[in-house]
């Protein structure tokens, strides 16, 4: 088993089942004992704001906010693209509590060592 799982997420309220998996499964690997680190790029960069994630819906689904908490709680990490923030305007002072803005650099250093798993949603 993967000792960390970086998980990137591509896609927002634009393909909201894809969007919904990655948060899933990262608020399950977590509560599982797996590392996570959790990238937003693109349209789920706005779940980073504050009650952002709470407008997401998706039937059948937990809702955003609590697999969020769940992540965060758990020690897991949240990280926005820094060119997907800088598209949208968005800083760090901007987002919740916990998150942050790094760019691709700090993502190729997370993956790339032994014993990390990488996934893209």
């Amino acid at each position: 088993m993967a000792k960390k799982l970086v998980i990137k997420v591509t896609a927002g309220a634009d393909a909201p089942e894809r969007c919904s998996q990655a948060f899933t499964v990262a608020a399950v690997a977590v509560a599982s004992g797996v590392q996570v680190s959790l990238w937003l790029t693109g349209e789920s960069a706005w779940f980073a704001l504050p009650g952002r994630a709470a407008e997401f819906e998706l039937p059948h689904a937990a809702p955003l906010p609590d697999l969020i908490e769940s992540i965060t709680a758990g020690g897991g990490t949240i990280t926005v693209c820094t060119q997907c923030a800088a598209r949208r305007d968005i800083e760090e002072k901007d987002l919740i509590e916990g998150a942050r803005i790094a760019g691709a650099q700090v993502f190729v250093s997370e993956v790339m060592p032994d014993g990390v798993q990488a996934l893209v949603y």
